[in-house]
């Protein structure tokens, strides 16, 4: 749910102080014929808009939300100071439900009701962009996270080559390129014997459609013969002419860009018709991203291979709260009893980016200021580095992505545990473990 209080003020992204201040200022602006008493008032209050999935197909993304918003409120609690002024931070928080529709009604409520200053966003193009184009129609600053850039760019119509059609809206994440080095880079030095054939099962939406353009290419110039099958909707609940086709080919490499539900019912119906049995390399990614993801399959969890944009090993601490990564992923497990999730490190990266911006902007109040902030953008997030000076397009700053392996977790405290085990794209990140066959 939304941080939120049941008061008007509230639901208008103000605390009770601020109500008060404003309608001080507001009777006062009036009385005097005048708005300069409100205009300043307001000035002294930054007002940040944060979208994420906190419920529906893409909860596991905005499990942890609440924590990390309540970390960075209570380090924003006496304020912001920048360039020798100190303003009052209010972070409006949404939940889109999982609907890209929501997302962008959401979206034009904070900036047309609520009067946001900038917004940040993440986790999968179902959210990120349909609160992008909202903001870029309208002239507000946005940041988000979490998604391959390429959906960002290209999947909102920018064309290679072209100049960038974007002037408000910005992304810091990784890409198909990051994926396909740890993929090609894990596997070839995990020892395991395969006969190179991967079957892909990549869905018919942005993420889908990204992979399918960029990644499988990138895999079959690294040597793997790819099987796609073909594009399948969201929400499919049979597959048996997908698992029909891999056992026929022989696919001993399984790789897939679904949402949570659709692989638990597409991996289950893989294992009654026999294909779980043929994998050597089980290769997920946006699902199984989270603990809670993988403890819905059961024991047919152990050994799924993944990646992470960010886990407790992360050398690297919040810009924002300074809490290291390990410190963060503690407290999230002492405050709420369950397991650290990589999305953590994900939201306070994004709210460290996000308020390294408005510290860099000669005005945080203006949002052209701001804007011109997030393009030249250098810093490091709790996520790992970001420039948004070196491309490899505008408004994109491709961040690494990890290759590990979800085991039975050593501690007994929980069902599994997520290792390390490819750094390729951050050496700085240590690694744990090698690649285990699936069936091993």
């Amino acid at each position: 749910m939304p941080h939120t209080v049941p008061s008007t003020a509230q639901r208008a992204g103000l605390n009770r102080r601020e109500f008060l201040v404003s309608t001080a200022a507001t009777g006062a602006a009036l009385a005097l014929g005048g708005h300069t008493t409100y205009a300043a008032a307001a000035d002294a209050t930054l007002r940040i808009g944060f979208i994420s999935p906190r419920t529906g197909a893409l909860a596991g993304f905005g499990e942890g939300d609440g924590f990390v918003l309540d970390t960075a409120r209570k380090t924003l609690s006496k304020g912001l100071t920048i360039g020798g002024k100190t303003y009052d931070v209010t972070l409006i928080d949404q939940d889109t439900q999982s609907d890209p529709a929501r997302a962008a009604q959401l979206a034009k409520d904070l900036i047309n009701n609520q009067g946001i200053d900038m917004m940040l966003t993440t986790s999968t193009p179902e959210v990120v962009n349909p609160v992008s184009d909202a903001c870029e129609g309208a002239g507000v600053p946005c940041l988000g996270t979490v998604m391959p850039w390429e959906a960002f760019y290209f999947g909102r119509g920018a064309k290679p080559g072209a100049p960038s059609p974007f002037k408000w809206t910005y992304l810091f994440s990784f890409g198909t390129n990051e994926f396909a080095k740890t993929y090609l880079s894990m596997w070839e030095h995990s020892g395991i014997e395969t006969n190179k054939k991967i079957g892909v099962l990549y869905p018919n939406d942005a993420d889908g459609n990204a992979v399918r353009a960029n990644l499988a290419p990138l895999l079959a110039k690294g040597g793997y013969t790819i099987v796609d099958p073909g594009p399948y909707e969201d929400g499919t609940t049979d597959y048996s002419a997908q698992i029909a086709q891999f056992k026929k080919e022989k696919c001993e490499i399984f790789n897939t860009f679904p949402i949570p539900p659709d692989f638990a019912a597409f991996w289950r119906q893989a294992a009654q018709q026999g294909y779980t049995k043929m994998v050597k390399i089980a290769q997920i990614a946006k699902t199984g991203l989270f603990p809670s993801d993988v403890e819905a399959l059961g024991d047919l969890g152990y050994n799924l291979a993944g990646a992470a944009y960010w886990t407790p090993t992360f050398p690297y601490a919040s810009a924002l709260t300074g809490i290291s990564s390990q410190a963060l992923a503690d407290g999230y497990t002492a405050a709420t009893g369950k397991q650290w999730q990589q999305q953590l490190g994900a939201s306070l990266g994004l709210l460290d980016a996000g308020f390294e911006t408005l510290k860099a902007a000669s005005d945080p109040k203006d949002k052209a200021a701001v804007a011109k902030s997030l393009s030249m953008l250098k810093c490091t997030t709790m996520a790992g580095k970001l420039d948004f000076t070196s491309g490899p397009v505008p408004n994109v700053s491709v961040t690494p992505e990890m290759g590990g392996q979800w085991i039975k977790d050593p501690t007994g405290k929980f069902k599994f545990d997520f290792v390390l085990c490819d750094n390729i794209n951050d050496p700085n990140v240590p690694v744990a473990a090698k690649l285990l066959p699936y069936n091993a």
